[in-house]
């Protein structure tokens, strides 16, 4: 046994990362065009108003995907390309485009997996507070009947919310991501909470609109390796763990109250305060939502067991390997991290991000060379499979990223693409990565 036959082999973009036209066609300003244009911000001063241009040239972006034989697609919609104000006016010209964008990708036979919500909030909303506004779970359903009537006759699998943790806790506590705040417990809490209503609000539309709709949420993971075999329980325990002041980050303190229909005891020791205004009505809506878990993984955790029997995070030697983002390049965590969750969700889960940043640049050959990548794939992609024969419930991968493109407060100087991205010409060369990756899907990754 190894990938199921049906495995769905794909790759992964994000709106305001390669779109461009962010002021085009009756597009509203989002959270991140604010941000980007404020000065200081960003760490080469970009902004994604061009981006990739993947508004104009998606066709050819989809011909590059059938090229490598890539099955599916997950993109994310611009919430302000469609609703400029977040609410109210509807913008056809955005419409249009994402129509056209998911015929052009399924007379390929790729599959479009969308995300409704890839960390770019309409401006408008956060003028008026934001997830921290008590209509904004309100919001974001008006923005999923939009997209349910829109596209749903085309499309089946939609993922709410990209990475949580991360466009919360950096956004909204850290200060680093748009809107660049930095909220206390109460407030963040208030947020978090709106975010999981609006979730439990969008998922319940898409299911009643749309036929066979298969509905989920991605997290991030910062998964965990034991260091030897008697730490097995010290690295589930530090995965799952939550509590005073780093819940935000957490794994368990979204996905339990949406699979398993409760918060975790030790968040409700420290915040049972705060939790007290989610009512049975809330949890219900919030509860049982899902039809798979999204799990997007870059880099892992060394966990041993203390001298008191606690979990602790190991420090890894000097020199070990890292990526372009200075992330250690742990590939047994993804074996540990999906069979941690397999084991405590019994859910379908995709990845539905996974890649490394890497200096790449054109050879005087004309081709994009990228071997580390090659390796990192390889030895990610061979602990995937150490998972799925073990029985985890894996039914998909999706590599990010699909193009080079702007990295968010990094800018344009990280590269995470299987396709290089000249950002003077646009033009798109296919890496090495590439071409090894289409051979991985045409196999079914039995040639790993």
């Amino acid at each position: 046994m190894s990938f199921r036959d049906e495995f769905v082999w794909g790759a992964a973009t994000a709106s305001y990362q390669i779109e461009g036209a962010a002021f085009e066609d009756g597009k509203g300003a989002n959270i991140w065009d604010v941000f980007t244009h404020t000065p200081g911000k960003i760490a080469d001063n970009s902004t994604g108003d061009v981006a990739c241009d993947h508004y104009h040239r998606f066709a050819d972006d989809i011909q590059i995907m059938a090229r490598l034989g890539i099955k599916a697609y997950r993109f994310s919609l611009s919430w302000s390309r469609l609703l400029p104000e977040g609410t109210g006016r509807i913008n056809q010209k955005g419409i249009d485009f994402y129509n056209s964008l998911i015929d052009e990708l399924l007379a390929y036979g790729i599959e479009p997996y969308i995300t409704l919500y890839h960390w770019d909030l309409p401006a408008n909303l956060q003028k008026q507070g934001g997830w921290q506004n008590e209509k904004s779970p309100e919001w974001f359903e008006e923005y999923a009947t939009l997209v349910a009537r829109c596209f749903g006759d085309r499309v089946r699998y939609f993922t709410t919310f990209n990475e949580p943790q991360v466009f919360m806790g950096c956004g909204y506590l850290v200060g680093e991501h748009a809107p660049g705040l930095s909220l206390r417990d109460e407030e963040l809490m208030l947020a978090c909470l709106n975010v999981l209503k609006a979730h439990g609000r969008a998922a319940k539309v898409l299911h009643n609109m749309v036929v066979e709709a298969r509905v989920g949420l991605t997290v991030a993971t910062t998964m965990v390796i034991p260091d030897t075999k008697e730490d097995v329980e010290s690295a589930r325990e530090l995965f799952f763990e939550t509590g005073k002041g780093n819940y935000v980050f957490m794994q368990s303190f979204w996905m339990d109250p949406i699979v398993l229909g409760r918060f975790p005891q030790p968040l409700l020791d420290c915040y049972g305060d705060l939790l007290a205004s989610v009512t049975p009505g809330d949890m219900a809506l919030i509860s049982k939502s899902i039809d798979f878990i999204g799990l997007n993984n870059y880099t892992s955790h060394q966990v041993g067991t203390d001298a008191n029997g606690r979990p602790e995070i190991l420090t890894r030697h000097r020199g070990f390997p890292k990526t372009a983002m200075n992330w250690d390049i742990t590939p047994e965590g993804i074996y540990w991290g999906t069979k941690f969750y397999h084991e405590r969700y019994h859910m379908p889960i995709y990845i539905t991000e996974n890649g490394m940043a890497n200096g790449d640049f054109v050879s005087q050959d004309g081709k994009v060379h990228d071997p580390q990548r090659i390796d990192f794939l390889h030895r990610y992609l061979l602990n995937l499979k150490r998972a799925a024969e073990e029985g985890v419930d894996l039914r998909g991968y999706f590599q990010w990223s699909l193009l080079d493109n702007f990295e968010w407060a990094c800018g344009y100087d990280k590269r995470f693409g299987i396709v290089y991205v000249d950002y003077e010409t646009l033009e798109r060369t296919i890496k090495d990565s590439g071409y090894w990756y289409r051979d991985v899907v045409f196999q079914n990754g039995e040639n790993l």
